[in-house]
């Protein structure tokens, strides 16, 4: 367990102190229910679980379990709040080292659990739940894809440990055949190739970054600020549109909306 990020389950107790925990959900899975100021929210995150059925899933990857562990999680918000006025937030803290990669999990059908989580938080964010990501450590591959990149908003901490990408440094060099030296200095020059914070805010997919004093186990301050945060992401969302359009603004994403605006013209 020491050599697992804490992060994620640090924050998620930080973030649901006082919130009434969901049961019936995987070990690796920490859901509660609870306010953020006076918007109703439920709290969802990945952690490591070292007694994980799944080996490939016993430091916070996200697998089989976990997939459809996150689909329920949000399919049961979705159907509970249908007919209220006031729906819950959704409010993933991503802190995911990469998907489970195993024999058991191709064979299972990882692919499908990972879309059943993706598909959940798409359907609840166009059902008129505010989803928010709030990036604390890794967020990679298709571990993300699942838990937080379909969120309305993403806010993403400041820290060299909170890192965004297809795959870790040490795979990426192996397929691209370069060093991981090699690896960084393209990155440098190509944002996409890149795993910091500031690179992947270049592509226009981050609401927000935010400084915090203690990212390992927040402060009161830290848990201050991001809680304020979070609420204005939630206001900003009820105020604006539920797609994900917003994200196709930035500089180094001019190629992706002439792309799009092509295939509107010629469909």
């Amino acid at each position: 367990m020491s050599s697992c990020s804490l992060r994620g389950l640090n924050w998620f107790n930080a973030l649901s102190a006082g919130a009434k925990p969901v049961a019936g959900l995987p070990a690796s899975l920490k859901v509660a229910d609870g306010l953020l100021g006076e918007q109703p929210a439920r709290f969802i995150a990945v952690v490591a679980d070292p007694d994980n059925r799944f080996v490939r899933a016993r430091n916070g990857e996200v697998g089989l379990l976990e997939g459809w562990g996150l689909a329920k999680a949000v399919d049961d918000v979705i159907a509970a709040d249908n007919d209220k006025p006031q729906k819950r937030a959704l409010i993933a803290i991503v802190d995911v080292p990469s998907q489970a990669y195993g024999r058991r999990e191709e064979a299972l059908g990882i692919h499908q659990a990972l879309a059943g989580a993706a598909d959940s938080y798409a359907r609840a964010r166009l059902a008129g739940h505010a989803v928010i990501g709030l990036l604390v450590g890794k967020a990679m591959s298709g571990a993300f894809l699942a838990h937080g990149y379909q969120a309305n908003r993403l806010i993403a901490l400041r820290d060299p440990g909170v890192m965004v990408h297809a795959m870790g440094k040490a795979s990426a060099a192996r397929v691209t055949l370069r060093s991981v030296e090699e690896l960084e200095a393209l990155a440098a020059s190509v944002p996409p190739m890149a795993y910091d914070i500031d690179s992947f805010a270049s592509l226009g997919l981050l609401w927000e970054t935010l400084s915090v004093d203690q990212i390992e186990q927040p402060t009161t301050a830290d848990l201050s600020r991001v809680n304020e945060c979070l609420v204005q992401a939630i206001e900003n969302v009820e105020a604006g549109r539920r797609d994900l359009s917003g994200r196709l603004g930035a500089s180094n994403r001019a190629a992706s909306s002439k792309v799009r605006q092509l295939l509107r013209e010629q469909w």
